[in-house]
């Protein structure tokens, strides 16, 4: 069979069915109850039947007819070479606010792709804002009960989202919000707010338009612009205040009264800057209901610091030495300095120097430590006391790769800074262990290595 569609297996999960039918890498998936699949939509939907039927070319030609018994919903264990079977969407838009055109020229090409996939919403939690979207795709969502599908909104004023995104039919691609409401999908919204554009009057508008496809549209988070200073020829854009960031919160904290008492969701949510520049105090964890938008810096601190409290209200304490160090971005500052005096009070003996870093690279308005560079760690470390190692959150580099943004690799941070540099996973008990000297003793005995990224 030729199939106009083959996808490369790149690697087996063990002890999946694929392994016990003895598939390996490089063999190819023609089809599955001989229909080709169009993309990883058609092959997640086609293998849940406890029953299928599987077409399979290996490296050397042949082909494989494999009929399988499963489990409904169980996963064959195949990793495929292209995770979407098909060709990523990019971006189409050019939105005022997009950090991808606030970046320098020179750096790894992969981190100047735009994407706006509404699969890798479904896989992978990305957000999208529908304008690439065709009406077989809104269909294939719905026939699938694919969800939840997240939603860049911004705004539902339809002539402010098309001056926003830079594209004269985002306005109109509001109306699929409808469809996958009617269809009953759940979704989730992301609002990024822009001083003197989306604000105000307009966020109370799209608050309430919003809100009314409750309970399908489950969550809207309401986060800030980034501001690079790589800004020029951009769209002009001011930063926040204190008291803008005031005024926001005061929106949000009512609508989300006014919605809890009818809906018992707090269904809008703002991004744990906000709180931050406020200088207001983090909500309880009630208030997120179950942190759906922890992915959007929405309850990160406030989950943080109830895992560590957790954490630490288990142990007695004790008299064990270590001196280390620590590096965060501006906004986790506080945060830690607050975590590391009360493991101080147990474990008076562990010397820990904290170092906020601030973002030379895309400008100090960047606060967070997933934007941060291994030239900005080694400038600003450089010569300062770091201990016997250097604890560094895992947002800081890529994903499954020990390399940061500017392309500066794990190792080459050691060697520059002359200290063990350990990786930390970004939970309030991961914190209090590395802190401790727990976490990696345990990682080295059990994984043979190094680094846990």
């Amino acid at each position: 069979m030729t199939a106009k569609k083959q996808h490369k297996i790149k690697s087996i999960r063990p002890g999946s069915i694929a392994e016990e039918l003895e598939l390996e890498a490089g063999d190819t998936l023609l089809c599955i109850n001989g229909m080709e699949l169009e993309d990883i939509f058609d092959y997640h939907f086609l293998i849940e039947d406890t029953k299928i039927e599987m077409l399979i070319q290996k490296e050397n030609g042949e082909e494989w007819e494999l009929e399988i018994e499963k489990d409904y919903d169980e996963d064959l264990g195949i990793i495929f070479e292209n995770g979407l079977l098909d060709k990523y969407k990019s971006c189409q838009n050019k939105c005022i606010f997009c950090f991808i055109d606030q970046m320098p020229k020179g750096m790894r090409e992969t981190l100047y792709f735009k994407d706006d996939d509404s699969r890798l919403s479904f896989l992978q939690g990305n957000y999208i804002t529908l304008t690439n979207m065709k009406e077989k795709d809104i269909e294939k969502i719905i026939r699938y009960r694919l969800a939840p599908i997240n939603i860049s909104v911004h705004t539902t004023n339809p002539e402010l989202r098309c001056k926003m995104l830079q594209n004269r039919f985002a306005g109109e691609k509001l109306k699929l919000i409808d469809q996958l409401y009617q269809a009953e999908i759940l979704m989730n919204g992301q609002i990024v707010l822009c001083k003197g554009v989306n604000d105000k009057a307009e966020l109370e508008r799209t608050i309430s338009d919003l809100s009314k496809y409750l309970p399908y549209m489950q969550s809207v988070s309401v986060v800030p612009v980034g501001l690079s200073k790589f800004r020029e020829g951009l769209y002009p854009l001011e930063s926040f205040t204190k008291e803008d960031a005031l005024e926001v919160l005061e929106t949000i904290h009512r609508w989300q009264n006014q919605l809890y008492s009818k809906y018992k969701t707090h269904f809008i949510y703002a991004a744990d800057e906000w709180y931050l520049l406020a200088d207001c105090p983090i909500p309880e964890a009630d208030c997120y209901d179950g942190y759906l938008q922890y992915e959007n810096g929405v309850g990160m601190i406030r989950l943080f610091q109830d895992e560590f409290s957790e954490e630490i209200k288990k142990r007695k304490g004790d008299k064990r030495i270590r001196k280390i160090s620590i590096a965060t971005g501006v906004l986790a500052y506080s945060c830690l300095q607050q975590a590391v005096l009360e493991i101080q009070k147990k474990y008076p003996q562990i010397e820990v120097f904290l170092y906020a870093i601030k973002n030379h690279f895309f400008g100090e308005q960047i606060t967070v430590a997933g934007l941060l560079t291994g030239t900005d760690l080694i400038k600003q470390l450089s010569g300062k006391e770091l201990g016997s190692e250097l604890l560094l959150p895992d947002v800081m580099l890529k994903a499954e790769e020990a390399i940061f943004l500017d392309d500066i690799t794990l190792e080459e941070l050691e060697s520059a800074l002359q200290v063990k540099v350990n990786i930390v996973k970004s939970s309030g008990q991961d914190f209090f262990r590395s802190v401790i000297g727990e976490v990696f003793e345990q990682i080295r005995t059990r994984e043979g290595g190094r680094y846990e990224l």
